[in-house]
């Protein structure tokens, strides 16, 4: 196998990167190790930053924010919800900060409107009756599940390739110059090799990883960040505590649900991460302050990621540490080997842009880049991830025998044979898994309890599974669904999650472990 740049992640920042140098006419192929999005990008808010967060402590950002949120709302619309957002205080919240926040926003070129407390609780009913202060600003919600999955196909539409489930385990370098990546397929175990003539660490978190391969140390550090996902949608835009980032001080809407967070917990290793008990608490009880609702709301699911931050100073949670990004050219070491880190969702397509330029000018590539002024184009493969749209899609489009698997999201058997197709185009076998992660499956409030077994079945009547691959694939699905419920165990959502380990556990014989 032979390719001009291999890159390595599956993230917002990687997809970005395939999709930039595909327009610049160069063939690559992304390898994943597990699936897009199985990092940091499917462990946020989906929160498009107006760079209002960062006006206070990190500028630079802030500006990148405002910027690219401008022109992410303008060329990727379908991924985009523009909801607006409040930054809002409450009694006892520094008022020297308050009164601060619009110059702050001024020197970054963020807008910002004062509003009265009366006005915010009139946009925003949820907010507390102790709402001192608010401002308007641009904030608007991403679907992070769909921008990578687009960026992606459009690559793919470009004559890229994506190979999932494929871990680097070795660089063959010669002359200073890596010439064959070897890559490991998770499933069959077997090694096999791809001639390059540019590598691209993308990897996030697992960055440092993939550069100790070449000899190259980079210094990250991990934070872990935990969110709370409501059985509902509680409020229409999104709502942002005033004051410096803290813990669960961002509340943010996508479509039907709303998600609350985050924390901050710096984290050794970012694999075998998950969100505790303890989180959630402090979740709840800080938002509450905000949004008195979220002591009553039913959440739904929990889960996390984990932040690379580049560098090696640490405050007492990485939140002193910069949300700026990092392209390293590594030529000194190997000298087709670069990295990109750090960063933010909000700024994955400016990333892709830096480190497609640095790219195409080792390879004498002089093609400008094109994803500043082109729009993403939608496929309808991909149109299965926004919370909400399945219905109305099932409702337009529903034929007598096109079943409901997930009645939570709606999601039909026509989804799911749309995704199966999209899988089968490069040869991959699909998992309820990637089902779930590509048309919403199980993520409502159930969490797969029903629509787990019906999908199963389904596929095995499609011819997916045979013997008892089905039970393992099922196994693997629980498991992943009960990783986010088990620190949510309380009211309504503890009922659910004891039905649940009924069906799976006297059905499937399954047992459910707690990380």
């Amino acid at each position: 196998m032979q390719t001009q740049v291999l890159i390595i992640g599956g993230g917002a920042t990687g997809t970005a990167v395939v999709r930039d140098l595909a327009l610049r006419g160069v063939r690559c192929i992304l390898v994943e190790k597990a699936d897009l999005n199985a990092g940091a990008s499917g462990g946020n808010h989906g929160l498009l930053h107006s760079g209002g967060r960062y006006v206070s402590n990190d500028r630079d950002a802030a500006r990148e924010c405002k910027q690219e949120g401008d022109i992410i709302k303008k060329l990727m619309p379908q991924c985009v919800e523009d909801t607006g957002g409040l930054f809002v205080a409450v009694k006892g919240d520094d008022e020297r900060f308050i009164a601060d926040y619009p110059s702050y926003c001024a020197q970054c070129g963020v807008p910002c409107e004062q509003i009265t407390p009366e006005e915010a609780r009139y946009l925003e009913p949820t907010l507390s009756s102790d709402v001192i202060a608010a401002y308007r600003v641009e904030d608007a919600s991403i679907d992070p599940f769909k921008l990578t999955l687009l960026n992606m196909s459009h690559a793919v539409s470009l004559g890229s390739r994506l190979i999932r489930r494929t871990k680097v385990i070795g660089f063959d370098i010669h002359d200073k110059k890596i010439r064959r990546v070897i890559v490991e397929n998770a499933d069959s175990g077997e090694a096999f090799h791809i001639e390059v003539e540019q590598v691209v660490n993308c990897a996030g978190a697992w960055a440092n990883q993939v550069g100790r391969l070449a000899g190259i140390d980079i210094p990250i550090s991990y934070s872990k960040g935990t969110l709370l996902v409501t059985n509902d949608r509680i409020n229409y835009r999104v709502i942002n505590r005033l004051r410096p980032p803290s813990d669960a001080d961002i509340l943010v809407p996508g479509g039907t649900v709303s998600i609350i967070g985050t924390t901050s917990t710096p984290v050794e290793n970012p694999d075998g991460i998950h969100p505790t008990v303890e989180e959630t608490d402090l979740i709840v009880r800080e938002g509450a302050v905000m949004v008195p609702v979220l002591e009553r709301s039913r959440f739904v699911r929990a889960y996390c990621g984990v932040r690379p931050l580049f560098g090696t100073g640490r405050g007492a949670d990485g939140r002193s540490m910069s949300r700026g990004f990092a392209l390293l050219d590594h030529s000194e070491e190997v000298e087709n080997f670069t990295t990109i880190t750090g960063g933010k969702l909000t700024t994955f397509r400016l990333m892709a842009e830096k480190t497609s330029d640095l790219v195409c000018v080792k390879m004498g590539i002089t093609a400008p880049c094109r994803t500043r002024s082109e729009e993403l184009p939608t496929t309808d493969e991909c149109g299965w991830t926004e919370p909400g749209l399945s219905p109305k899609k099932w409702m337009r489009q529903h034929a007598a025998d096109d079943i409901v698997i997930c009645e939570c999201e709606m999601v039909t058997r026509t989804a799911i044979d749309e995704i199966i197709a999209s899988l089968r185009q490069s040869d991959e076998k699909p998992s309820l898994v990637d089902i779930c992660m590509r048309t919403r499956l199980g993520r409502g409030a159930c969490q797969g309890a029903f629509c787990g077994s019906r999908a199963v079945a389904y596929l095995y009547e499609r011819g997916e599974f045979g013997a008892e691959e089905g039970l393992a694939d099922i196994g693997r699905f629980f498991q992943e669904r009960w990783r986010g419920i088990h620190s949510i165990l309380w009211g309504d959502q503890l009922i659910q999650a004891e039905l649940m380990e009924s069906i799976h556990c006297g059905l499937f014989d399954e047992e459910l472990h707690t990380p």
